[in-house]
């Protein structure tokens, strides 16, 4: 059918990590890896999800994906195709997952017969590929479809689940009840919390795996102030003088940020010493971008002249996400409707996505800038972008939903709003960390700890590992001879 994709993927050595786990923790995983490859050998773990570019899942997937791959695992991505009538069903999914309308839209027996003529055709590519004893681990509802096809040829099936409400209603029950013919028969079901998985899974079958970041990668690796201000400047987000905008890309080979974003404002951008406020997320009702303006225009005097910026990517680049162009618009909207003097000091940037590593080094540099990083949710599944901005101790403010809570204790490692939608609550918290920077340092510094013990490094690694460990034991048959090539 040619609707799959099979993203490339370079071998990276977990040896780098020592200097932040440790050499045991090293080992260990090399043992762990060694056991898989000799209790199953010539097995392919294949990776399933609906888009290679945009969001946290395929920005886990990539390195995770090589790390395995560099410990001998033979790890492959692929990216299933979907049309736009199905990607709005799954949206729709995603949304009801979270406990949230959506665009309103039925999720009855017509959208079911749309879903499954995609994962149809999807499933005959990737039935082409697979073979018996293979583990495939299968990403979010876009992929829940695949579940009985793949079974059927013999292969071990992980579904993983990233996102999910703690709290149940009429949404949710919609939602699970869509998927629950195709999920109940995966072998092992994963989810960031247990919170997420829903009663109609078999708890034995249910494994929590909290998401990572990868401390080496575009988006996370270290930056020293003159490159910062380089790309910032270059990109076109704040003014100053042109200087770096070199990067180290994921196979060690250098890189540079050569294209630049596309913004809304009123003026010119603001100085390189401006304290930014950024929020950095897709362009999502759940996000709330529209909220975190109206928060902002809230704070008092006091601010130091603080701006907003916020950043997602450009609104045609991500093929899973139909409501992408319309929240922008959306949001502009709402932005061309403020005060002078408040869109003066806000900003709407779009991220060139062509290049993966350009797009994660621009992130890296925003958030690094950044005098607080806000996630003003109303729903979330985890939140990297917090945990990317406590690997990078940046003062945060954002809301007590889903697994952000699992990351930041409120007033230890950043600032929670138990009601995401108080805007006077939420200007009240980033008027504290901009104008008390003893404060907001010290929270950083406490984020920086928590983010390097429980957030950065190989736990989803050998969590996964483990998980397909338990299936070889469970019986998943090896496949008998290797691929041929």
């Amino acid at each position: 059918m040619g609707t799959l994709v099979e993203v490339e993927l370079r071998p990276e050595s977990v040896e780098r990590f020592s200097t932040i786990t440790g050499r045991d923790a090293i080992q260990a995983l090399q043992e762990l890896s060694a056991r898989i490859r000799a209790e199953a050998p010539g097995r392919i773990v294949w990776n399933v999800n609906s888009t290679a570019v945009g969001g946290g899942v395929a920005e886990m997937l990539r390195p995770l994906l090589s790390y395995a791959r560099g410990l001998g695992i033979d790890a492959r991505w692929v990216v299933i195709g979907g049309s736009p009538e199905f990607f709005r069903i799954t949206k729709r999914l995603h949304n009801a997952l979270h406990g949230e309308l959506g665009d309103g839209s039925p999720l009855g027996d017509a959208e079911r017969r749309i879903y499954e003529a995609k994962i149809h055709e999807n499933a005959q590519d990737l039935l082409a590929l697979v073979r018996p004893g293979d583990a495939v681990i299968l990403h979010d509802p876009q992929t829940a479809g695949l579940v009985h096809g793949l079974h059927a040829a013999g292969a071990m099936i992980i579904w993983r689940c990233h996102i999910g409400a703690d709290d149940r209603n009429e949404q949710t029950a919609l939602g699970w009840r869509f998927l629950e013919p195709y999920v109940t028969a995966a072998d092992v079901c994963v989810f960031s919390r247990a919170a997420y998985a829903p009663e109609l899974l078999d708890p034995d079958r249910v494994v929590v795996i909290q998401p990572w970041i990868d401390p080496f990668s575009a988006k996370n690796q270290d930056l020293d102030p003159d490159t910062v201000r380089g790309i910032l400047v270059h990109v076109g987000v704040i003014t100053g003088e042109a200087g770096p905008t070199s990067f180290v890309r994921s196979d060690g080979s250098p890189g540079r940020v050569d294209r630049c974003a596309d913004v809304v404002r009123l003026g010119p951008p603001p100085r390189a010493d401006t304290p930014l406020v950024v929020q950095v997320s897709r362009w999502d009702d759940l996000k709330d971008p529209i909220g975190v303006m109206h928060g902002f225009g809230e704070l008092g005097p006091a601010t130091c002249g603080a701006h907003l910026l916020l950043v997602g990517p450009n609104v045609h680049a991500v093929a899973d996400d139909p409501d992408g162009a319309r929240v922008f618009e959306e949001v502009v909207t709402a932005f061309r409707a403020l005060p002078h003097h408040a869109r003066s000091m806000v900003h709407l940037v779009c991220l060139p996505t062509r290049d993966v590593e350009e797009n994660a080094a621009i992130v890296n540099a925003i958030q690094r800038h950044a005098a607080v990083v806000v996630q003003k949710s109303l729903r979330e599944g985890f939140g990297l972008t917090v945990t990317e901005a406590m690997w990078k101790a940046r003062p945060i403010v954002a809301s007590a939903v889903g697994g952000i809570v699992d990351q930041i204790d409120d007033g230890v490692h950043g600032l929670l709003l138990r009601d995401p939608r108080d805007h006077p609550a939420f200007a009240r918290a980033v008027e504290r960390l901009l104008c008390d920077r003893p404060f907001a340092e010290a929270l950083g510094a406490a984020a920086r700890r928590r983010a390097r013990e429980r957030f950065v490094g190989l736990r989803s690694l050998v969590e996964y590992a483990a998980v397909i460990e338990r299936g070889v034991a469970a019986g998943a048959p090896p496949r008998a001879a290797a691929r041929d090539q």
